[in-house]
């Protein structure tokens, strides 16, 4: 008797999922889930302060070319050719500065960064957490809709940042 491989292809797999669903499975450990405002935590950093001064600075400098820029554009067609000249030039100064501006920040947010996300590493892992979230994200994005105040870390981190 001769078993055609139409008939043995598919017995083949029935046994197969047969005997899956017979495999014992292994048990997983739950995973303990914690939360931090990722907001407070930058601004809780001590260099948090010299990043607003900068930006404090930078906005007031930038916002009075910006001013001059919106004054001469309020003129529209009546503008004359030296002020459009100076128009030209003072958004290429506002672009210098912004960017010189972002130069001197982008370090110091960097450093923070990295220093948070030690601080949250270091708080999740003593107190046996696999996973951290921000809150903030969380709830805008509906992921969590719910989560007990004693999984919120952020206190903890600010603690070891400070």
């Amino acid at each position: 008797m001769k078993i055609s491989a139409k008939i043995l292809a598919p017995m083949a797999l029935a046994s197969a999922f047969g005997l899956g669903m017979v495999a014992p499975h292994a048990q997983t450990t739950p995973q303990k889930v914690a939360f931090v405002d990722v907001t407070k935590l930058l601004a809780a950093h001590p260099n948090d302060k010299s990043i607003k001064d900068i930006q404090a600075k930078a906005d007031a400098e930038l916002s009075a070319l910006d001013k001059q820029v919106k004054a001469i554009d309020a003129k529209g067609a009546n503008a004359t050719a030296a002020e459009k000249q100076t128009r030209d030039t003072l958004v290429k100064t506002i672009q210098a500065k912004a960017a010189d501006y972002d130069k001197q920040i982008d370090p110091k947010i960097t450093e923070i960064e990295q220093a948070v996300d030690k601080a949250v590493s270091a708080i999740a892992k003593s107190n046996g957490y696999s996973i951290v979230m921000d809150k903030g994200v969380a709830a805008k994005s509906g992921l969590v809709i719910y989560a007990d105040d004693s999984t919120d870390l952020t206190s903890a981190v600010v603690k070891s940042i400070k």
